[in-house]
């Protein structure tokens, strides 16, 4: 059974913006526009099917179908897909890069969070039907980001030059990562089916975005996951009056700029540029700016007036591709989508972007936090029982929690926090007396007394020095499994592979331990 580790507030993991909107902090409120609770996607759905258009269906659903024409997708799929065409179907969103094999190991905890809410939602709503949503970040340039994934410490990487959309990008000079992944994860069933998956995957599709939604596919077909790839001409087009809106008064940027100036307190994640577009074709991903009244593409001598650049757009809509201030716009517009789930990073930069959407008329969804989760071995976790930490502790740094044991482990007090107050005392006594001589005896008595309290300090630490050696063995024994648990003193699921999991039961197992409405992370036993 699963079990929760530590609140996501608690776990040191998450920036102040998260903690404080998890805490529904007066200072965020304004900063987004329903709370994740599940009573509150009532007024959401109302409130989207006033803004969405039957038009708007149409289009979305037959460009699913042509993307999905020539992939075996389930009948979950497919039925889901036709659900669309229907005023009682919404959507429930997440997004990814197109990492080599997924990446890290929250690629299967962010779709399956997805598809728990939507079963939830129809539990809780029952007239109406939601989708869960794939975003495939299709038409991202930086390869460098998604070009390897780790298994069991092993970084695993592709090794190609790569110019414009990754999606685009053909699968060619896979066959060795394919090499070096067989050999690092050995012989045996699961391993036979996950070398397999990696080749149906990248050795039998074309370029990047087929693979990616062959692998996804694969690994919830029975889900009805649907998933969407938004470098799509007749996406394009729906979207294309916000394009234009864009490119000739830049409201983006200046209701996201708003945005940033309240957020004085927090660290801003994402900031708006004057136009937040590209202007993309296959080896070609470049920023519009707008310069003497011209828009050039920049690092190339593309140029356009005013008059061209509409006339483009008007019949090249695929070639403007929005960036991360606009990519949330773009698919609130052609999806009929009541949430986003993401993760902490994500979901900061979306509490930037409310302002905008209500600058252009269109719904915000409610920003949900994907689930988390510590995949532990039976064997790792006796090791936690035997050496007396729970996981609670084992978020802390590792210094932290060598500290703390080694203070738990000694046969007396490492801690002179009595003597220390004692010593307070003793000053504060001296300092009335000295209040009524000169003020230069004052100083000595202050001084005197910082030197004793860093005195005390200092033989604390030498003393819990000499016990970190005395409890040498038995703390290293703990780091281990901190590491094993927190890769190199990071969280396992933005570093690990699911493959190093895996089991025929896996991604199901997490899609039911799963609910998009609870803040902790859960410790499940493999």
């Amino acid at each position: 059974m699963p079990t929760d580790c530590i609140s996501y507030q608690k776990s040191g993991y998450f920036s102040k913006l998260i903690v404080d909107y998890l805490d529904e902090k007066p200072e965020v409120q304004s900063l987004y526009h329903r709370f994740p609770r599940i009573e509150n996607f009532g007024a959401q759905i109302t409130e989207k099917a006033k803004n969405y258009t039957i038009e708007n269906r149409l289009i979305l659903a037959e460009a699913l179908k042509n993307q999905n024409s020539n992939f075996p997708i389930s009948p979950e799929t497919q039925s889901n897909i036709e659900l669309l065409r229907s005023e009682k179907t919404f959507t429930i969103t997440t997004g990814h890069q197109l990492n080599l094999f997924s990446g890290p190991v929250y690629f299967i905890y962010k779709i399956a969070s997805t598809i728990n809410l939507c079963k939830q939602l129809k539990q809780k709503y029952s007239d109406y039907n939601f989708v869960p949503i794939y975003w495939m970040a299709t038409e991202d340039h930086d390869f460098e980001e998604i070009n390897h994934f780790h298994f069991n410490y092993q970084k695993i990487k592709w090794d190609k030059e790569s110019f414009g959309p990754v999606g685009r990008l053909t699968t060619d000079g896979l066959n060795d990562v394919l090499d070096t992944f067989s050999e690092a994860i050995g012989v045996g069933e699961t391993a036979e089916y996950l070398k397999d998956l990696f080749k149906k995957t990248y050795l039998e599709q074309t370029n990047l975005a087929d693979a990616t939604r062959y692998l996804a596919n694969e690994l919830f077909k029975t889900e009805g996951l649907v998933i969407i790839d938004g470098d799509d001409k007749n996406l394009k087009s729906l979207f294309s009056p916000y394009v234009q809106d864009e490119l000739l008064h830049q409201n983006s940027f200046a209701a996201v700029s708003k945005t940033i100036s309240q957020l004085k307190e927090y660290t801003v994640q994402v900031n708006p540029r004057e136009i937040n577009l590209f202007y993309i074709e296959d080896n070609l991903r470049e920023r519009i700016i707008f310069e003497n009244n011209i828009y050039k593409v920049n690092n190339t001598e593309i140029e356009f007036s005013e008059a061209e650049i509409s006339e483009e757009l008007k019949n090249y809509p695929e070639k403007f591709s929005p960036n991360v201030i606009l990519r949330p716009l773009y698919q609130e517009v052609i999806l009929p989508n009541l949430a986003y789930i993401g993760g902490g990073g994500e979901i900061a930069y979306w509490l930037e972007l409310k302002n905008n959407f209500e600058t252009q008329k269109v719904t915000f969804p409610v920003l949900i936090l994907r689930n988390s989760f510590v995949i532990a071995t039976e064997k790792q976790i006796s090791k936690t029982a035997n050496l007396g930490i729970s996981f609670e502790e084992l978020f802390l740094s590792k210094q932290e929690l060598v500290d703390k044991k080694t203070k738990e482990f000694s046969n007396f007090k490492i801690d002179f926090s009595e003597q220390k107050d004692t010593l307070r005392k003793q000053f504060s006594a001296l300092l009335k007396i000295a209040e009524q001589t000169d003020k230069s005896f004052i100083r000595a008595v202050k001084a005197q007394e910082a030197k004793q309290i860093n005195g005390l300090e200092n033989l604390e630490k030498r003393l819990l020095k000499a016990e970190k050696r005395v409890h040498f063995e038995k703390t290293t024994r703990i780091t281990e499994i901190q590491n094993q648990l927190f890769p190199n003193g990071n969280l396992q699921e933005r570093t690990t592979n699911f493959s190093a999991f895996y089991s025929a039961e896996f991604v199901s197992q997490i899609i039911i331990h799963s609910n998009p409405f609870h803040t902790n992370f859960t410790l499940v036993t493999i």
